[in-house]
């Protein structure tokens, strides 16, 4: 039985704004929604970094371009960007405290990446919300490149979840698909 939905597709095809319209959608019937985002962080119109937001508007720090670590603090790297594991983790993992309790609760996890994945807290936390029973996860993962990701991996072999591609041409059409899909997973 399906019980999670994610979302892959290229860099800014729209899986993140899928992601928050199925949120929205759920929250607006009455679903208990919990989760966070990742976003840009630009300045002069520049991409600098990414930022973790959650659900409920608390903002911390994923990464910033850097050539150097943060803070005296060992350097997780993707590319230019030095990721701020401390600040990831003490903003995201709380959050998955209340994914054990009640019903009719959905996840945002956007995204499982490899930003992410530097924190062995987080893919623990992401694999007891997958098979936590009162719990469904939306999330996201990226297009596999190159060395496929462990936990992408897992994630996707998984016989309950159900993994839609977005594309430029289907991403409008998609998000009632994906907000149903949801919503069958509750029942």
């Amino acid at each position: 039985m399906m019980k999670h939905v994610f979302l892959t597709g290229s860099p800014v095809v729209g899986t993140d704004m899928a992601v928050k319209y199925a949120s929205y959608s759920l929250y607006i019937v009455l679903v208990t929604v919990n989760g966070f985002y990742t976003e840009e962080v630009r300045e002069r119109g520049r991409r600098v970094g990414f930022d973790v937001v959650t659900v409920t508007g608390d903002r911390g720090r994923l990464s910033r371009v850097s050539s150097e670590s943060a803070a005296g603090r060992p350097e997780y790297r993707v590319g230019q960007y030095a990721v701020d594991l401390q600040s990831f983790e003490s903003l995201v993992l709380p959050l998955f405290r209340d994914t054990r309790e009640g019903s009719r609760r959905v996840f945002v996890i956007d995204e499982i990446g490899k930003m992410e994945l530097f924190s062995q807290a987080f893919i623990r936390a992401v694999r007891q919300t997958l098979d936590a029973s009162s719990c469904s996860i939306v999330g996201t993962i990226p297009v596999p490149k190159g060395k496929p990701l462990a936990l992408v991996e897992e994630v996707s072999g998984r016989q309950d979840v159900k993994i839609y591609t977005i594309t430029k041409e289907n991403r409008d059409s998609l998000c009632d698909d994906i907000v149903s899909a949801l919503q069958e997973c509750l029942k």
